[in-house]
């Protein structure tokens, strides 16, 4: 039996300890029930519940929760439940195709299987390209400037400032500061030495892969595509920060042609298993690869 769904709006603010929470105000937020997503007994409550009837919801903010604030607290939520919808089993036909913009089912699966093909194939791209900046980063050493290590230790500590706000914890901050510090030097690092592969090799980012990163930029704005270009046109720092992961990449690309890649066939489940593994070595400071 597949789950209801249910689309529901807080008309007030939620309570801890019978004060309002602020920032705790949601409109037309989604649920689906049994999906798991909320505070454990939010979605148990809300079966039953009438459209435009008001409805108190009772749980207590798990001890572990990520805002230290909330963390083994009770909350009360004032909601309304606004509409209920049930999931139902749709054909998978030329019908369906049609309703996704598909001439019919065929060219809608070879979409899909082409989309899934792109999305591993980015995923193994990423995994060669962390290997090989790890190989770079373990094989040239040399001085960089400590004012870039600065800079961009400072940014990677402005994260951390505001994760902790939220309620995540570090334990031993003068180690962490430390391991970050060692982060930032190797992105210094790396960024200089992938910067001048690049200018050595005549490696260029053209205006028309420039326009083309704006345009992506634009389109994540519908409705102010107009205001994000005329931003960007005016605005050359931005510009920057789209060209440098773009020679970044081409640079990385022309090495791998250089490099010796030995290729290894692997299934979906195994791809998205180390791609998963390598994830979780990049949470933990001291390992981490990041690229510059």
């Amino acid at each position: 039996m597949r789950s209801s769904s249910t689309s529901w709006a807080r008309s007030t603010a939620w309570y801890v300890d019978d004060e309002a929470f602020q920032g705790g105000e949601g409109r037309g937020q989604t649920i689906e029930l049994g999906a798991g997503r909320l505070i454990p007994g939010f979605e148990d409550q809300l079966i039953g519940a009438e459209v435009d009837k008001p409805l108190d919801v009772k749980v207590t903010f798990p001890a572990d929760y990520g805002n230290a604030e909330l963390a083994g607290k009770e909350a009360v939520f004032k909601c309304t439940v606004k509409e209920i919808r049930e999931f139902v089993d749709q054909p998978i036909d030329d019908e369906l195709a049609k309703k996704n913009n598909f001439e019919n089912l065929q060219a809608m699966r070879k979409a899909v299987t082409d989309r899934i093909g792109q999305e591993y194939a980015q995923i193994a791209r990423g995994m060669i390209k962390r290997e090989l900046l790890d190989k770079l980063a373990d094989t040239y050493k040399f001085p960089v400037p400590e004012g870039l290590v600065e800079g961009e230790f400072n940014a990677i500590w402005q994260r951390i400032e505001e994760a902790k706000k939220n309620g995540e914890k570090v334990e031993d901050e003068d180690k962490a500061k430390q391991e970050y510090r060692d982060i930032a030097e190797r992105r210094v690092r790396l960024g200089l030495l992938l910067a001048d592969v690049g200018r050595s090799n005549n490696i260029d980012v053209t205006p028309e892969e420039l326009n083309q990163a704006i345009m992506r930029e634009a389109m994540r704005f519908p409705g102010q595509e107009r205001q994000v270009l005329e931003f960007y046109g005016k605005n050359e720092q931005l510009k920057e920060q789209l060209r440098a992961p773009i020679f970044e990449e081409k640079t990385v690309d022309f090495i791998l042609e250089l490099a010796k890649v030995n290729e290894k066939p692997v299934t979906p489940e195994e791809l998205l298993e180390a791609a998963r593994k390598a994830d979780e070595e990049e949470d933990k400071p001291a390992e981490q690869s990041p690229s510059a």
